[in-house]
C-alpha cells in the first residue's frame, strides 16, 4: 500500500501519465475513505487531493469523470549492503577539464 512519501505513477485512461510523491494522508468524513494530498512532479509542480478509499492506495483501478484512473507504487531503491561487491563492469570516468 502506497503511504506517505512515497512515489506514484497515476495512470488516466490505461496509460502511464505523471508521477507524483504522496505528501500526506487524512481520513475524509464519510468512512473509510481518505484524503491523499499528491504533490506532482512536474514543471511547474502542483499539489492535487483527491478523496480515495484504501484500496485505491493498494493499486485497484477507479475512475474520476469516467476515466480510469490507477496509481502504481514506485518501490524505493535498496541501497548495497555493507560489504557486497561492487557492481560488475568498468566504469568510464569523464573528465570535467576543458581542452583549449
Amino acid at each position: 500500500m502506497a503511504t506517505i512519501n512515497d512515489l506514484v505513477l497515476v495512470h488516466l485512461d490505461n496509460k502511464p501519465a505523471f508521477y507524483a510523491r504522496i505528501n500526506d494522508i487524512n481520513p475524509d468524513v464519510k468512512r473509510g475513505w481518505y484524503q491523499v494530498e499528491l504533490l506532482v512532479l512536474s514543471q511547474p509542480s502542483q499539489t492535487l487531493v483527491w478523496i480515495l478509499e484504501e484500496s485505491h492506495l493498494q493499486g485497484q483501478e477507479f475512475t474520476m469523470g469516467g476515466r480510469p484512473v490507477k496509481l502504481a507504487l514506485i518501490p524505493p531503491k535498496t541501497p548495497p549492503q555493507p560489504g557486497s561487491p561492487p557492481p560488475e563492469g568498468k566504469a568510464k570516468v569523464i573528465p570535467l577539464v576543458r581542452k583549449t
